[in-house]
């Protein structure tokens, strides 16, 4: 009788433990598809803007799945729990992001345009001049030309990333153009203008 009660007893423990383990396997395979439905609609931008936030999400998603298929639904479960969370925090980071590099390019597209014109102005008052003034000669002038030219052709191509959507791109040449233009203004002796704005935000 002690022998069947205990022999019961351990059967009965080890159906619990199966119900047990079938129960959290469910709970962890719904999380799992939880969290990539959640990543899946975070959409593209959120690695763009967000790449530190971006990639724990997707190393949390990688060690979810690999405790999952190592049968450890327990830390499958918490993993794949912490997901939804870092993509909230990584979609507002991301969000922000854009937001300030677009507010960036906003101030950048309305300034420096300006500041090349004037130094084109300023460059063409030179070059029409019979006799450049103190502290100018003539390969400084040459390298003012050359510099317009080099920031000219930077602007184009920042504007052509902004109408193809690399936003990033678009910024970092138009910073690139904003120290070109702010270094030959200086050279050439022409007042910064208002328009010109502050320092655009980092692109990394």
């Amino acid at each position: 009788m002690i022998k069947h009660g205990l022999r019961l007893t351990l059967v009965l423990w080890t159906c619990c433990l199966l119900v047990a383990c079938g129960q959290e396997k469910k709970m962890a395979e719904a999380a799992m598809k939880t969290a990539e439905d959640a990543v899946n609609a975070a959409g593209p931008d959120v690695g763009t803007y967000a790449a530190d936030q971006w990639k724990a999400v997707t190393d949390g998603l990688a060690a979810a799945k690999d405790s999952l298929a190592k049968g450890d639904y327990k830390a499958a479960l918490a993993s794949a729990n912490d997901i939804g969370q870092k993509v909230k925090d990584a979609v507002a980071a991301a969000s922000a992001k854009k937001d300030e590099l677009t507010k960036a390019w906003n101030d950048m597209s309305t300034g420096l345009p300006k500041m090349v014109d004037a130094i084109k102005s300023r460059v063409d008052t030179l070059s029409a001049a019979k006799k450049l003034p103190k502290g100018m000669d003539k390969a400084a002038l040459d390298g003012a030309k050359a510099g317009l030219a080099a920031a000219t052709q930077a602007w184009n191509e920042a504007s052509e990333a902004f109408k193809s959507g690399n936003l990033m791109d678009a910024v970092g040449k138009a910073n690139t153009v904003k120290d070109k233009a702010t270094s030959l203004m200086q050279s050439l002796g022409i007042s910064m203008p208002a328009a010109a704005g502050a320092a655009a935000p980092a692109t990394k």
